[in-house]
């Protein structure tokens, strides 16, 4: 859809389908850097630089709402109450990624896995989808890349979850069984037991 370098010309609203933000490491290795699902936005990278600070691309047949990001500045100073929401998804993509680079950082893989899964079926679920049952778009490679850690070590941990009864998995489509033993393993509180709104999982999006 644009590729690392590009100018910034848009941002991009996912209309449905799923896409991946991706960019090339000096050993020429690719790293994922987020996941985007229906109604998640990209291409914000681009707008400190003036230019993409990496490359997307769709994970299946996708559809995106493109965004003209000079019309949309103009119109947002405009009506104040749409800057206001913008500057608001802005805020909580930077709270993604701090958050994701500290799990990086003192999670062990299982726990990664786990808050990974978890964030995923949040996100799911604030936009009317189950959050409990879904097909994972993308592959154990990407997942393995985006959260720091082997191919077949992202297997390894599936099957363990499914063995530990905390999973159902067949191929790509997967159901979420045990919800507290995720989040137990996950090392984050979940917020159903505490009776509050849910939070953001300490997990990039998307």
């Amino acid at each position: 859809m644009y590729r690392h370098g590009d100018p910034l010309s848009s941002v991009y609203s996912v209309r449905f389908g799923t896409l991946k933000t991706e960019f090339c490491l000096q050993d020429g290795r690719q790293q994922v850097i987020g996941f985007h699902i229906p109604g998640e936005i990209l291409g914000l990278d681009g707008i400190g630089e003036g230019h993409y600070q990496s490359d997307a691309i769709a994970l299946e047949e996708s559809e995106v709402c493109i965004i003209r990001y000079e019309a949309f500045e103009d119109l947002a100073r405009q009506i104040p109450v749409l800057q206001n929401q913008f500057h608001k998804i802005m805020s909580r993509e930077l709270t993604q990624d701090q958050r994701h680079l500290l799990s990086l950082g003192t999670m062990r893989a299982e726990e990664r896995l786990a808050a990974f899964l978890l964030s995923l079926s949040q996100r799911l679920a604030a936009r009317g989808y189950l959050n409990n049952e879904f097909d994972l778009r993308m592959s154990r490679n990407d997942i393995g890349s985006y959260l720091g850690i082997q191919i077949e070590t992202v297997s390894r941990m599936l099957s363990r979850f499914a063995e530990s009864g905390l999973i159902q998995i067949k191929q790509r489509h997967i159901k979420l069984i045990d919800m507290n033993g995720l989040y137990e393993l996950a090392g984050i509180p979940n917020p159903d037991r505490q009776g509050c709104s849910t939070p953001e999982i300490p997990i990039k999006q998307a």
